[in-house]
This record gives C-alpha cells, structure tokens and sequence, in this order.
C-alpha cells in the first residue's frame, strides 16, 4: 500500500483494551496516511470494558506508538473523549506528548466550511428514552460483537476476507434503523442550532455522509465492526474510506462501492456530490 495524503482524519470507537478491537487494520491505515491533523473522536478505550477485564495486544500498543510518533511528526492530534473513555473529559483543555484534549472541536475546511466535532453520546437522551431497553440494548449488542468475532475468525481460516456480520443485521433491525436515524436528526439539529455547515461525530458505529436539513451530517463508524475513517482532501471534500482486507471509498450519495486497490492519490469525492 502507498501513501495515502490528505489534510485531515477522522476516528473513533476504536475501543482499545477489547477482543473486539481492530487494530491490525487500524495500525495498517496509520501507518499508510499522512495528515495535517487526527482527531481521535471518543471511544478510543473502553474504560467500561477494562474494568471487568482487559485484553491487549501488540498492535493495540503499536496504534499508541503510531498516534504519539503522528503527534512528534508535526500532526496536530486532537483526543475528544467519548463515553467509553470519558474519564479522560477532566483533562480537557490539557495536552500530553502533543496530543491535545477537548471536550469538542471545531474544524474548518479547506473550503471554509465549519463543522462541529464532538462523540455524539450527548444525542443519547434524545433518542434512547428508556433506561431498561438501553441495558438489554447493549447486552445484545456485546453477543453480537462476541458472535462478529467467531464468525471472521471462520472466514479467515477459509481464505475470506473481513466482513461484518453484525453490522449487516444492524441494517435489517427495524429499532436499530430508527435509532440510527433519530441520532442523525439529532446531531444535524444541533449543528444547525450551532451555525455550523457540519456536523462530525462517531458513537453509533454507523458510517455516514449525508446532508440533512442543509447540514453536512458526517459518522466516521468505528474499528470495530466496520473499519471506517473519515478524510479530508486538500480541496476540502470530505469521504469516508472502508479499510480492511479491500480498501474501498464509500460514496455519501449511497452509489456502489468503488475497489481502490491502491489509494496513492486516490481520493473520490464524497460531500461535494451530496451538495
């Protein structure tokens, strides 16, 4: 794999410290890109989980070394702690070895546009309205983690590459299609109360680029289930790229996945379609 230059970069929901965390892919793309600026958009640990038991391993440790080496290198990094990690909130404002802390960003363009960054749980109140529903939401959506895991270590041992099984019944799930969408409403209303072209968030583990209400609604997904980062190109455009066995950029306007079998330069236009 090539170079991949670009001026900005989007992750999140990285979840170190799990089982469930793709950090082979993740480390591959670090170490691919170049960028003027990172940020790191929440649940880049799971406290939550570390706090039953921890599961580390040396790609975990080599995705800290890369962000910390980014951050050396003349990267501005920009660390916006998520629910999973959100002990780290009463840092905010503090910067360690380069990598600055914030409670929320805003992110300028190279085209000029603001967009607002920030993890996207403050939306949890307005579309999760039942605290009991919320813990049999979550206890599910740890099997299906645990079930995504067994089933690529199958795929693996017979030649296929990653594929996300509980992304896809995410899809397929009426609550969590409604879900999905309350969020995206929530966050592009709140961009828009804001004065914001733009919102940037992570959260909900869902990859998006989408203009609702004339705002510029952005989901960078996970390292999880889906492999996804957001990135800006240096005229401004904004896509999401999928990164793992078959690197692929993501069209916002829902067209067909296009193969990138190498990325040196390779940037197709997202948001700019969606305008």
């Amino acid at each position: 794999m090539g170079t991949l230059r670009c001026r900005s970069v989007f992750i999140s929901d990285v979840h170190l410290g799990t089982r469930e965390c793709r950090a082979d892919y993740l480390l591959d793309f670090l170490n691919s890109v170049r960028c003027e600026h990172l940020y790191l958009v929440g649940d880049i640990f799971d406290l939550w989980s570390m706090r039953r038991s921890v599961y580390w391993t040396a790609d975990q440790s080599a995705v800290l070394q890369r962000i910390l080496h980014m951050a050396r290198s003349g990267t501005r990094v920009t660390y916006i702690p998520g629910n999973h990690d959100e002990l780290f909130r009463d840092f905010a404002g503090s910067e360690f070895h380069g990598v600055q802390v914030r409670l929320n960003a805003e992110h300028v363009s190279a085209d000029g546009r603001r967009f607002f960054v920030s993890h996207g749980d403050e939306f949890d109140g307005d579309v999760r309205h039942n605290a009991l529903l919320k813990a049999v939401g979550d206890g599910a959506y740890q099997m299906l983690l645990k079930g995504n895991r067994v089933y690529n270590a199958w795929r693996r041992r017979r030649g296929h590459g990653y594929w996300s099984l509980s992304a896809w019944l995410k899809t397929r799930v009426g609550n969590a299609r409604a879900y999905i969408r309350k969020f995206e409403e929530a966050a592009a209303r709140e961009a828009l109360r804001k004065g914001f072209d733009g919102y940037i968030c992570g959260h909900i583990h869902k990859a998006g680029i989408e203009r609702i209400d004339g705002v510029l609604y952005c989901n960078d997904g996970d390292w999880v289930e889906h492999c996804t980062t957001l990135v800006e190109d240096f005229s401004g455009t904004m896509q999401l790229l999928h990164w793992s066995d078959h690197c692929r950029v993501e069209a916002s306007d829902g067209a067909v996945e296009v193969l990138v079998p190498d990325l040196l330069g390779v940037l197709v236009g997202a948001d700019k379609k969606a305008a």
